[in-house]
């Protein structure tokens, strides 16, 4: 190659290797939101129907109510999901997707059917 050719090529490679290198703006707000600890088990949790905090609290091991409670707030804020109020006797909290949130439902599947099918199953203990 000439020299002006070379420079023009090895431009060029920058150029291509320096757009590869930009993550895309949509990804980082997602995993901003979805990558946060138990912030997606909500969200998989919620998209089967509304549920009461106790129950959410149940279906997901290993939160506490003071986690759960902080990332209902976030996905609130981010008007993914809905708090309602249940007046009772007793009084109840409800959450529920959102339509937005709610539109997350095939991209959450889809995640869920990649994990089977490329990432090895968590060891478990043996049985005694």
């Amino acid at each position: 190659m000439n020299r002006p050719t070379l420079r023009a090529h090895e431009s060029a490679a920058r150029h291509d290797a320096e757009t590869r290198t930009q993550v895309d703006e949509g990804i980082t707000r997602v995993f901003q939101l979805l990558g946060k600890r138990w912030t997606g088990l909500i969200m998989s949790v919620l998209i089967t129907g509304p549920a009461y905090f106790a129950d959410l609290r149940r279906a997901i091991p290993g939160i506490s109510e003071r986690m759960l409670s902080n990332r209902l707030t976030e996905l609130a804020a981010t008007e993914l999901v809905v708090r309602e109020v249940d007046e009772g006797p007793p009084l109840r909290v409800s959450y529920q997707l959102t339509e937005e949130g709610a539109a997350l439902e095939p991209a959450l599947k889809e995640l869920a059917e990649w994990a089977k099918a490329h990432l090895p199953e968590p060891s478990r203990p043996a049985d005694r």
